[in-house]
């Protein structure tokens, strides 16, 4: 899967950055995040690939529930930050979340492919 490994390869970049930033408290918001945000990418596109080419109502389901999952991880980035704020500091949780899923969110369409 080329999303998966690109996920992961993005997570380590971006946790990288983090903890270049932050110092060793990033590394477990980026490493946590960028997992998140590659589990609900490769999930979305595993739902969208068996009916790109097919009815439109179907991919359309398919597509809202990736979308949904996105908001859910959205979601998982406030609640971590305000359950554990010492562990996820918001500005690097936020960052690895977005780091990560915003460039495989450009790379769907290759992906689907």
């Amino acid at each position: 899967m080329k999303g998966l490994g690109l996920g992961l390869v993005l997570t380590l970049l971006v946790s990288g950055l983090l903890v270049l930033g932050w110092g060793r408290d990033a590394l477990l918001p980026g490493l946590v995040f960028g997992l998140i945000a590659t589990a609900i990418q490769v999930t979305s596109v595993a739902l969208v690939r068996p009916v790109y080419a097919g009815e439109t109502v179907r991919l359309l389901k398919r597509w809202g529930i990736g979308m949904l999952l996105r908001v859910l991880g959205v979601a998982a980035v406030v609640v971590a930050i305000a359950v554990d704020r010492a562990d996820f500091p918001p500005l690097p949780t936020a960052l690895a979340f977005l780091g990560v899923l915003i460039p495989l969110l450009f790379m769907e369409v290759r992906l689907v492919r």
